[in-house]
C-alpha cells in the first residue's frame, strides 16, 4: 500500500516535535521555520504552523463514544497497538477513548483508542484481530 500524506495545523512546532517524536516514536524528516515532516508509521505527516487553524473537532456517537470526526491515525500490529497504550498511559497520555475492544468474535473485532496531540488535532490508533479484515463490511454495530 502506498504512503499517504497528510498535512495537519500546530500552534506550537517544538510541542508537537515533542509528542510525535518523544512520544509516539516518530521520527523527524524535512523542516522549514514554519513547518516539520514526520515518518508517522510509513506515512508522511507535515506538521504546519498555524495556530489559528488549530480548532477542536466536533463528535459524532460511534458504540457509545463521542468520537471526533476529524481525526487520522494509523492501524497497528495488535501487540504494537497494545505497547503504545502502555507507553501512554505510563507517560501520563490523556486518552479521548480508552482501549478497547470492539465487535468482539466477529470478522471486523478490533482495538481502538483515541488520543490529542498538544493542538488538538485527534488521532486514532486501531489494530485487528484479523489484518485482511480491514476493510470488511460483515460486522454488526453494537
Amino acid at each position: 500500500m502506498p504512503p499517504f500524506h497528510l498535512a495537519i495545523p500546530v500552534s506550537d512546532l517544538e510541542k508537537t516535535r515533542e509528542f510525535y517524536i518523544g512520544l509516539l516514536g516518530c521520527t523527524a524528516a524535512r523542516a522549514s521555520h514554519g513547518w516539520v515532516d514526520f515518518d508517522f508509521f510509513g506515512h508522511q505527516i507535515s506538521a504546519h504552523l498555524k495556530p489559528e487553524e488549530c480548532k477542536a473537532a466536533n463528535t459524532n456517537k460511534v458504540d457509545g463514544d463521542d468520537v471526533p470526526v476529524r481525526h487520522f491515525g494509523a492501524v497497528l500490529k495488535w501487540g504494537d497497538w497494545e505497547k503504545l497504550a502502555e507507553k501512554l498511559k505510563k507517560y501520563g497520555g490523556k486518552f479521548l477513548i480508552e482501549p478497547k475492544v470492539r465487535f468482539t468474535g466477529q470478522p471486523g473485532e478490533q482495538g481502538t483508542f483515541f488520543i490529542k496531540d498538544p493542538s488538538g488535532n485527534a488521532l486514532e490508533f486501531k489494530t485487528f484481530r484479523n489484518p485482511e479484515k480491514l476493510f470488511t463490511t460483515d460486522f454488526i454495530e453494537e
